[in-house]
C-alpha cells in the first residue's frame, strides 16, 4: 500500500455523515490510508482532478476489481483505446444534441405520467418510491431499450449492484443479490433483442447491438447504465426537492426564475454529491503530494470531498442555488467524464424540479407528522425517504 498517514474512520458513522471526516482529512490528512476500506483516499479538489486525468497511473482498468468480476468489463473500466473506441459508441446515443433532440420530450412525457399518478394520492407521499424511483427509472428504461421491465425491477436492480461493487468487506449475502440482479439484467437484454434487431431505436442497448460491439461488452455496459443511471438521477431527485422544501427562500428564486432549475440541481449535486467517489488501480509506482503508490493498490478519488473543497467552494456545508458551482468535479474530470451528464441534467434540472413544482405549487411541505428524513451512503449518496404533503 501506500506510504500515506493512516486514517481510522467508523464505518457506520462514515455511512451516515462522510462529511465531517473528509473534512478532517482534507485539513490535515489530505491523502490518506484508510484500513476499513482497503483504499488510500484522495480528498482535495486539485488532486483529485489532476490524478483522475493520469490514467497512466491511476488506471481504471482493474481485473480484479468488484465491477469486473461481478458485472463484466464496461467501458467505466478501461482506459486508452479500448476506452475511446466502447465510448465512441455509447456517447452519440446521450449527447448533449441527442439528448436535446430525443430524450427531453421522452423525459416530459414521463414525468406528465408519474405526476398523474402522483396526483391521484391523497394528499401525501414518500417522493422516493412515488416520484424519484419512479421517474428515473420510467425515463432509463427508455434510454437503455428496456421498455418491458418495471421500473421497480430497474432500481432494484441497480441498488443490488451498487451494493455488490461497494461490497469491499465481502458479505456473501450483497454478493449474491448482486449476482442475481446481473442475471435477470442479462435475461431482460435477452427478451428485448430480437424487437430492437427488427426494429432498431435510438436506445442504447439498440445503438451498441447495431454497431456490432461484442454482446460481452454490450451486456457490461447495459448494466453500468442502470448502476448509474438509476441511483444518481434518482437521489438527485429526491435530495434536491429535500433541499428546496428546506431552503423556502430558495425555492422562492426558483420558482420565479431568479435562478434555474438546472442551478439548483448543480449546487445540490455538488453539496450532497450522488456518486460520491470513484475508485482507481495504480498502475506503476508514483509519489504525488509527497506520497509513494504502490502497483496495484487501491484509490478513491472521493468527489463528494472535492465538491467541499475549501479552497473552491466558501461555506461548502450550506446548500446555496448563487454559488458558482463551476469548479464541481460531481460527473467526474478528464477521459472518464460522465458520459450521461446531459442526460442527468435534462431529467432532473429541466423536467423532474419543475414539473414537481409547477404542478403541486407552493402547498407542497414536508409532512412533519412521517418519519424525519434520513439520508445513507458514502459511495453513493441520497435521501432514503421524503415523505410530503400537498
Amino acid at each position: 500500500m501506500s506510504d500515506a498517514p493512516v486514517v481510522e474512520v467508523d464505518p457506520a458513522e462514515f455511512w451516515a455523515d462522510p462529511y465531517p471526516t473528509l473534512a478532517r482529512m482534507r485539513a490535515e490528512a489530505p491523502i490518506c490510508f484508510v484500513p476499513q476500506l482497503g483504499a488510500t483516499l484522495l480528498t482535495r479538489r486539485d488532486d483529485i482532478h489532476t490524478c483522475e486525468k493520469n490514467v497512466a497511473v491511476f488506471s481504471s482498468d482493474q481485473p480484479g476489481g468488484l465491477m469486473n468480476q461481478l458485472m463484466g468489463r464496461n467501458m467505466m473500466r478501461s482506459d486508452g483505446e479500448e476506452h475511446r473506441r466502447e465510448r465512441f459508441v455509447y456517447y452519440p446515443a446521450v449527447s448533449p444534441r441527442r439528448v436535446e433532440a430525443v430524450w427531453a420530450a421522452q423525459f416530459d412525457q414521463v414525468a406528465t405520467a408519474v405526476l398523474d399518478d402522483l396526483e391521484a394520492m391523497p394528499g401525501s407521499a414518500d417522493l422516493v418510491p412515488s416520484y424519484a424511483t419512479a421517474l428515473s427509472g420510467e425515463a432509463l428504461k427508455a434510454m437503455t431499450g428496456l421498455t418491458q421491465v418495471s421500473f421497480a425491477d430497474l432500481d432494484a436492480w441497480s441498488q443490488a449492484m451498487i451494493d455488490g461493487i461497494a461490497n469491499y468487506s465481502g458479505d456473501r449475502v450483497v454478493e449474491q443479490r448482486c449476482l442475481a440482479a446481473v442475471a435477470a439484467i442479462d435475461a431482460a437484454i435477452d427478451e428485448r433483442l430480437p424487437a430492437l434487431r427488427a426494429e432498431p431505436d435510438h436506445s442504447l442497448l439498440s445503438v451498441m447491438a447495431e454497431s456490432g460491439m461484442p454482446m460481452e461488452n454490450v451486456r457490461a455496459n447495459i448494466k453500468l447504465t442502470i448502476s448509474g443511471g438509476q441511483n444518481e438521477p434518482r437521489d438527485a431527485i429526491a435530495g434536491a426537492i429535500w433541499a428546496l422544501l428546506t431552503h423556502p427562500d430558495q425555492l422562492a428564486m426558483a420558482m420565479t426564475g431568479e435562478v434555474s432549475w438546472l442551478a439548483v440541481f448543480e449546487e445540490y449535486c455538488r453539496w450532497i454529491s450522488p456518486i460520491g467517489m470513484s475508485p482507481r488501480r495504480i498502475d506503476a509506482e508514483h509519489t504525488f503530494g509527497e506520497v509513494t503508490f504502490e502497483p496495484d493498490e487501491r484509490v478513491f478519488l472521493m468527489f463528494s470531498s472535492a465538491n467541499h473543497d475549501e479552497d473552491y467552494f466558501s461555506h461548502p456545508e450550506r446548500f446555496d442555488v448563487t454559488r458558482d458551482t463551476s469548479a464541481n468535479l460531481t460527473f467526474g474530470a478528464g477521459p472518464h467524464f460522465c458520459a450521461g451528464a446531459a442526460a442527468s441534467r435534462s431529467l432532473v434540472g429541466d423536467v423532474a424540479l419543475p414539473r414537481l413544482f409547477e404542478r403541486l405549487g407552493e402547498g407542497l411541505r414536508l409532512d412533519r407528522s412521517a418519519d424525519p428524513v434520513c439520508f445513507g451512503g458514502w459511495a453513493f449518496r441520497g435521501p432514503l425517504n421524503v415523505p410530503v404533503v400537498w
